[in-house]
């Protein structure tokens, strides 16, 4: 009577739970099934299947089972064959299966352990051996679950730090950047021009031979994110230099070169202060502080030559000059981007680096729709 109502019972299992953990028993004799369940019965729920396919088809279905005592000797499909399948199958392969057997010997037991079971009981079986097993797994079970959703609540509360710091990031770069605007408001979004021209040529430069083991995706991340940091050491520079309308004197025009070197040793004192190395300040400083050096070596602040200046402030220094070229400064009218352009290519050699001209070259139509979308406005 009992296996029949455990077989009745399959059918409520499969619209809802109850608060009981659910076991599963497998055996092709019925009053097997009766002992197991009339035993398992008073703490948990129990259903029954008689061969190996019926115990997958329950085992399969949208609420499983938390626990599954298989025979072994089952008609077609016997127990080895079912929990091969339930192991292969992502649905099923972290039930645990409990073997109940009367094959004794141990051989079998090795094997059964061997495949995946967490268990083995040879039959005839003892109440309370049966019962402190199953309770076990049970527990086990529920522990590995309680776990695995915490640990899916600090993968997720990781990745939400990770975003929150990911942003705290670019607003503070933003800010100094912009800090370094309100001294100069006439570049106005010189800042967003200059980042979207940087990753143009990072992304073309990252399939060139001499760049390639370089320019990977994360370098080309922080080189971008580090660009509007390029002119930061303006803020160290007096107004009646930074802001004059005509040419510079000598004089003036060497103070103006310390924007270079003060906006490195700035990033060089906060990484001092946090006392470890972070690759994006080490970009960072690359580009403020080398960024207005030549080619032919005729650049400050350290007159660095050829590839002994850094690949992102060679990147940077043509971002830079392209687009004070077609924009308007207090010194200077804008000019039409394909004379700039012109400007650029016959500086190849002498001021950029001849591939990073290339790049530009190639990309020519990105950046002219870059300063279209990032165009000041009057």
């Amino acid at each position: 009577m009992v296996a029949l109502e455990m077989l009745e019972r399959e059918a409520m299992h499969t619209s809802g739970r109850s608060s009981a953990p659910v076991v599963l028993v497998v055996d092709d004799v019925p009053e097997n099934l009766t002992v197991l369940g009339e035993l398992l019965q008073p703490t948990y729920e129990v259903i029954a299947a008689l061969t190996g396919e019926r115990a997958l088809e329950l085992a399969d279905r949208p609420t499983p089972p938390d626990l599954i005592l298989l025979d072994v000797m089952l008609p077609h499909l016997d127990g080895f064959a079912v929990l091969a399948r339930l192991r292969a199958n992502p649905r099923t392969r972290d039930i645990p299966v409990i073997f109940v057997t009367a094959l004794g010997d141990a051989s079998s037991e090795e094997r059964g352990i061997s495949q995946g079971a967490v268990d083995y009981i040879t039959k005839p079986i003892r109440p309370v051996v049966v019962m402190a097993r199953v309770r076990a797994q049970i527990e086990a079970r529920r522990a590995r679950a309680v776990l695995s959703g915490y640990n899916a609540f600090l993968e997720a509360e990781v990745k939400r730090r990770m975003v929150e710091n990911d942003r705290t990031q670019l607003v503070t770069i933003r800010a100094l950047a912009h800090l370094a605007e309100t001294r100069d408001p006439e570049t106005g979004n010189h800042i967003l021009r200059t980042q979207a021209y940087v990753h143009i040529l990072a992304r073309r430069l990252s399939a060139h031979p001499r760049f390639a083991p370089t320019l990977d995706a994360r370098f080309i991340e922080l080189l971008t994110r580090s660009a509007p940091l390029h002119d930061i050491g303006k803020v160290g520079i007096p107004d009646h230099i930074l802001l004059k309308p005509g040419k510079l004197t000598p004089d003036e025009w060497v103070v103006m070169k310390t924007h270079a070197a003060v906006g490195a040793e700035a990033i060089e004192r906060a990484e001092r202060d946090i006392d470890q190395p972070v690759a994006f300040l080490q970009v960072a400083k690359q580009v403020c502080r080398w960024h207005h050096e030549r080619w032919d070596g005729g650049g400050y602040p350290d007159g660095l030559r050829g590839d002994d200046i850094p690949l992102p402030a060679r990147i940077m220094t043509l971002a830079d000059v392209f687009d004070a070229l077609i924009n308007r400064r207090v010194y200077k009218a804008p000019m039409p981007a394909a004379e700039a352009r012109a400007i650029i290519v016959a500086e190849s050699g002498r001021q950029f680096d001849p591939d990073v001209v290339e790049a530009f070259v190639q990309d020519f139509d990105e950046f002219v729709a870059a300063a279209s979308r990032y165009a000041d406005r009057s």
